[in-house]
């Protein structure tokens, strides 16, 4: 690698050997989310020993997705270690929603000017993600754009693959009226409606660090750049004790547009609204921006970062294995005839 630099290259704003440099300060990352503990990245493309044993028809179950403008906050605060923990968390809780278990990760990050201890932090944090979600961080991408993005901005985005038994794989055609939907608690606002979020606080203006009473004495900025909860480990715990009939993630369009994607037709799902456990952050939000009550469960999770359909029958037993799992698990509401969602 000594001899890979080009001077007219670095003078047009691309400078290799901080790619170089990236890579290795990243390794040490890497190697966490890795069984062997050894940091196999460089090479072209990412390997995965893929072990099927027990597995009578096995499915590859793949999910995509960034961390949107929640980055803004972390430039602003100059906070890069956790917004990599987002990236990951985007991807395995959609590919968890199926009933696959991830298996590996890749992620690509574009930025104006590389600097190689930044990327490396950013990194710290997908690699974070990885080992929550005990999966393998196998490789990725860093690219400079200079000209195209200003030198202190980026962007994340990545990809997992799951691997899920096609008799498991969570089947929502079964479920009935009667069945009850779970909520999962999420740790905020996650990853999705930062485009309102930032223009109800103007945060480009706003004090980001303050602490705030309606908060309980936590700062705008670290509230909104919680990391999205991942809850890989303990759905999985879930789906080996208890007949799971749906799973949502709750992302951008709330209760309205994700609940429903894990109801079949003509079926719907009741929740009382004053059941439904909602952080100070949400209702700051809905006050500031005065935002109506219908546009904020389309737009946020308000607290729910992942919803279950079980039996009736399964109720306290499915509630007690998240909980040994650290999901302080609640019972949100009941399927019933219907369409869609309904807020009562």
């Amino acid at each position: 690698m000594e001899k890979s630099y080009s001077k007219s290259y670095q003078e047009a704003g691309v400078d290799i050997t901080a790619g170089y440099k990236a890579v290795e300060l990243m390794k040490k990352h890497v190697a966490r989310t890795m069984p062997s503990g050894k940091a196999d990245i460089g090479d072209f493309g990412g390997l995965f020993p893929l072990n099927l044993k027990g597995n009578d028809e096995p499915v590859l179950v793949a999910g995509t997705d960034g961390v949107g403008t929640k980055l803004r906050l972390a430039i602003l605060l100059d906070k890069h270690d956790t917004i990599g923990i987002d990236c990951v968390a985007m991807c395995v809780n959609d590919v968890i929603c199926c009933g696959a278990k991830p298996l590996f990760f890749l992620d690509y990050i574009a930025c104006g000017k590389n600097v190689p201890e930044k990327i490396a932090t950013i990194v710290s944090g997908v690699a974070e993600g990885c080992v929550q979600a005990g999966c393998a961080l196998i490789g990725g991408e860093t690219a400079e754009h200079p000209g195209t993005m200003p030198e202190e901005e980026y962007d994340l985005a990545g990809f997992c693959v799951g691997l899920a038994e096609r008799a498991k794989i969570v089947d929502k055609s079964k479920m009935k009226a009667g069945d009850v939907m779970l909520a999962l608690p999420s740790s905020g606002v996650h990853s999705n409606g930062f485009s309102l979020v930032r223009k109800v606080f103007d945060i480009e203006r706003c004090d980001l660090k303050k602490p705030m009473k309606e908060l309980g004495g936590k700062s705008l900025g670290e509230t909104l750049l919680a990391p999205t909860k991942i809850y890989v480990k303990s759905v999985l715990a879930l789906l080996k004790e208890v007949n799971v009939l749906g799973i949502s993630h709750i992302t951008g369009g709330g209760f309205y547009e994700n609940m429903p994607r894990s109801i079949p037709k003509g079926l719907c799902v009741k929740i009382k609204k004053s059941d439904v456990k909602t952080p100070p952050i949400f209702k700051l939000i809905q006050a500031k921006g005065n935002i109506s009550e219908h546009d904020m469960f389309n737009t946020f999770n308000m607290g729910v970062g992942m919803s279950i359909v079980v039996r009736k029958e399964d109720v306290s037993r499915a509630i007690g294995i998240l909980k040994e799992n650290g999901e302080d698990a609640y019972v949100l509401g009941e399927i019933a005839e219907g369409d869609g969602v309904e807020l009562l």
